[in-house]
């Protein structure tokens, strides 16, 4: 017997109007996970930035929130790049006021055995997903502490920065550092009233799941692997997003956040096979 099904989709965990007049900034708000957080923001009144490279990720994060009756605008950013989120800060201020929260939520990852990877494959994951959420938290904070106002961040992390992630890395190890980075902002910014936390999500099927990934994260085989017998849905960790970036929240802070049904804490004495990452990845032997 699964963990029970969440309420419907629509629904609302906080009091309508939790988010009025705020803005919420996203990176890689406009598709997957990102804008499924973006869409439970809105739905409780806030105004939300949605942050990519990419026009269409942009405008197609724009259609689903206003699509329900929401408020979204989009802004191009480079998260690696300091003086582009500097400049991404004040674009959305100069239209929809200043950012209250920051969703660090853009990510990059290569699935590659480590002997084949490249040096420049690495420190692209590692500058978008360590240092890009060091730059944007970065700024925001020294906005929040200049205008004499708090605000809450939350980064998105992976539970794989504990365990290791064969196969994965670079995006293992930045992972880890954001959790970290995630812990020592909570402890330098708490008083100015600016809250830090990582959420770490599970398995949750969506639209934007690419076809290597869709597979192994839909149907029984997802479900099977996970204690909740179950995958979670997306609005279920838009619900974790908007607690923990609300003022019901607000003794809340440098804490770390999973939501997976408890897949990270499975063990057995009767663990599957072990496939090689290369096998697993179909990489081939290694040739140099």
């Amino acid at each position: 017997m699964p963990l029970s099904p969440a309420p419907a989709y629509g629904q609302s965990m906080l009091p309508p109007g939790t988010f009025e007049g705020k803005v919420i900034a996203i990176t890689g708000g406009g598709t997957g996970l990102g804008k499924a957080m973006g869409l439970e923001f809105a739905r409780l009144g806030g105004k939300i930035a949605i942050l990519s490279r990419g026009e269409e990720h942009r405008a197609k994060g724009i259609a689903a929130i206003t699509g329900e009756g929401g408020t979204a605008a989009g802004f191009a950013i480079d998260v690696r790049d300091g003086d582009a989120v500097a400049q991404c800060f004040n674009a959305i201020e100069a239209e929809l006021g200043p950012v209250d929260v920051l969703i660090n939520n853009a990510a990059g990852n290569f699935g590659c055995p480590a002997e084949d990877l490249s040096v420049n494959a690495w420190r692209t994951v590692v500058d978008i997903v360590l240092n890009g959420t060091f730059n944007c938290s970065r700024e925001f904070a020294r906005r929040r502490m200049k205008a004499g106002e708090g605000g809450a961040i939350l980064n998105i992390g992976a539970s794989y920065s504990w365990t290791g992630g064969a196969g994965a890395s670079p995006s293992a190890s930045a992972k880890a550092g954001v959790t970290n980075m995630s812990r020592s902002l909570a402890v330098e910014w708490a008083t100015s009233d600016i809250r830090v936390n990582t959420l770490v999500p599970g398995t949750f099927p969506h639209d934007d799941t690419s076809e290597a990934l869709r597979t192994h994260l839909t149907g029984n085989r997802a479900a099977k692997s996970c204690p909740a017998m179950r995958v979670g849905q997306t609005h279920e960790l838009g619900w974790a997003a908007t607690y923990l970036c609300s003022p019901y929240a607000a003794y809340v802070t440098g804490l770390t956040f999973v939501i997976d049904g408890g897949r990270w804490l499975r063990t057995s004495l009767s663990q599957s096979e072990f496939v090689p990452v290369r096998e697993q990845l179909g990489a081939g032997p290694f040739v140099g």
